[in-house]
């Protein structure tokens, strides 16, 4: 039921997404001719964010099946250009160029998450095109691109606003949490959650006694996880992407690990596909999820 509720939602914000980026074209140059109105992009299929990747393809494709049947955009019809990404920043750069040098392209929007958006920017930005990413973490922060939209529901302050529910939670309760730990793989979206968590830590009036990154590739998170218990915090905020985070709940139930409260930024558990692989494993964690209020949508 939920990754139903996931995609219909996706597939609403694709279309609202896509429809925005069609006002890019120009109408009167679009009504002179039946080509497609191709639209370009990278998105996991493979790697760490497949699972989230795999349902936004799908969704998008549900909404590229019906606004065709509903007659395209602009008089036109539209095709979707993409391809699997791998969840590996170094394979976006190329993507990005063949899509707009070799396939022609009428439109690029981003893949999924931050660190697969932010390696796009650079050509996005050399060939002046309007650009759509998908659920990113403050992309456009030091590029400051006119021609970006960000479609995350983070508002003006994404940094701090990913962690700052947890932390609101958090000193609600009694007697108030005093100290923190941070931990984040080292790479463009959790250390943009670190960030922000900082800002929040600070605000909050906590005290940090751990704070650490680790390598993206990172397997075994025990000998970290164990670190951040020797700290004895009463907080742990977590900033990661699916495959650690999944490695990060696996290693705190291992080593019996139990603060008052952790997650808080951890991408991949919001999935279905992960949920019902880590089942009860879940219990106690805290984290953040994107809903969408639709009132027709029906699951």
């Amino acid at each position: 039921m939920l990754h139903q509720l996931e995609i219909r939602s996706l597939t609403r914000l694709g279309a609202w997404l896509l429809a925005v980026a069609g006002l890019a074209l120009s109408p009167a140059g679009s009504a002179q001719s039946g080509n497609p109105i191709k639209i370009g992009y990278g998105i996991s299929q493979t790697g760490g964010l497949a699972p989230n990747g795999k349902s936004a393809l799908l969704a998008q494709q549900i909404w590229e099946e019906d606004i065709n049947a509903k007659g395209g955009l602009l008089g036109r019809p539209v095709k979707l250009v993409y391809y699997d990404d791998q969840t590996n920043p170094a394979t976006v750069p190329a993507l990005y160029q063949k899509l707009l040098d070799v396939d022609k392209v009428d439109i690029v929007i981003g893949g999924y998450g931050t660190n697969l958006l932010a390696p796009a920017m650079p050509v996005v930005i050399q060939k002046n095109k309007m650009f759509v990413g998908l659920f990113g973490m403050a992309v456009n922060t030091e590029f400051k691109y006119p021609k970006y939209f960000s479609m995350i529901p983070l508002g003006p302050t994404p940094k701090t606003a990913m962690s700052k529910g947890f932390f609101e939670t958090a000193i609600a309760q009694n007697p108030k949490p005093q100290t923190v730990a941070i931990v984040a793989a080292d790479a463009e979206f959790p250390i943009n959650g670190s960030e922000g968590a900082r800002e929040n830590i600070k605000a909050a009036g906590l005290k940090i006694v751990y704070d650490k990154r680790y390598p993206p590739a990172t397997t075994d998170f025990a000998p970290i996880v164990r670190a951040i218990q020797a700290a004895n915090p009463d907080l742990v905020i977590v900033c990661s992407y699916p495959p650690d985070s999944v490695g990060m709940v696996r290693a705190v139930n291992e080593v019996g690990f139990k603060p008052k409260m952790i997650g808080g930024a951890m991408v991949g558990l919001q999935s279905a596909a992960i949920k019902a692989q880590l089942g009860p494993l879940l219990n106690g964690w805290t984290n953040f999820e994107y809903w969408l209020p639709v009132p027709k949508s029906r699951v």
